[in-house]
């Protein structure tokens, strides 16, 4: 297996590799490659990996586990300008933490989770981005809505006051084939036609992470969220 990433300048040399696969993907697609951003996945991962980024031009970062990203926080809290994504499923007993220390939400499928966030988010911060998590394809063992059930969840999550809904994500199954990649994908762009149809004022697509990019970004992608590409693949959670 290959080894973690610690090095910065084969950091650096990783993550432009990346921009250079969004920025191809995008022209292929007739877009503009600034229209799509870069989330960088550091779960599992050092501060010091992320710090490397970060001291690169990186922004926008990305953790799953409150507890392993709150120390990540702090180690980077001089840096400015960055934003913080929770990209991970989210616990109700988490949702403090969360609501007060980041910038976007993710994975929203419940509306119970997106009310704490709300009544939890500081009001001297602006509301928080979030994002609803959809199923594109049925797999039981994975969270998020499927899309009918989006449908109806969408108008609720965009009225609470705290929140600013932005779009969709989805966590599709992997498969090396680009055609099912995209097939995928597509699922949640058209989901975000309708809603946008019927009135919501979302900007956002978050899918696509480090092997189904292209295909992402060929759909719509506005956000990737990628981690083994740049920090190499993560350890057994234990050992984070």
């Amino acid at each position: 297996m290959t080894e973690q990433v610690r090095d910065p300048q084969t950091l650096q040399a990783r993550w432009e590799a990346v921009r250079r696969r969004i920025a191809a993907a995008a022209r292929a697609a007739g877009r503009d490659p600034a229209s799509v951003g870069l989330v960088a996945v550091g779960k599992g991962h050092p501060a010091e990996a992320l710090a490397a980024l970060a001291a690169a031009g990186q922004a926008d970062f990305g953790e799953s586990y409150v507890q392993e990203a709150l120390p990540k926080l702090e180690a980077l809290a001089r840096r400015p300008g960055l934003r913080w994504h929770f990209v991970g499923a989210l616990q109700a007993n988490k949702t403090r933490a969360v609501a007060t220390r980041f910038h976007w939400v993710h994975a929203v499928d419940r509306l119970r989770i997106a009310r704490r966030l709300s009544a939890q988010r500081p009001e001297g911060l602006p509301p928080l981005a979030v994002c609803l998590q959809v199923q594109v394809a049925p797999e039981p063992q994975k969270a998020g809505l499927p899309p009918e059930e989006a449908l109806a969840l969408a108008p609720e999550v965009a009225g609470l006051p705290r929140l600013r809904l932005r779009g969709l994500m989805a966590l599709p199954p992997r498969t090396a084939d680009p055609g099912r990649q995209r097939a995928h994908f597509r699922v949640l762009r058209e989901l975000l036609e309708e809603l946008r149809r019927r009135g919501l004022e979302l900007d956002t697509l978050s899918m696509g992470m480090s092997g189904d990019l292209e295909a992402a970004v060929a759909e719509g992608a506005t956000l990737v969220r990628v981690g083994t590409a740049l920090f190499g693949p993560r350890p057994p959670r234990g050992n984070a």
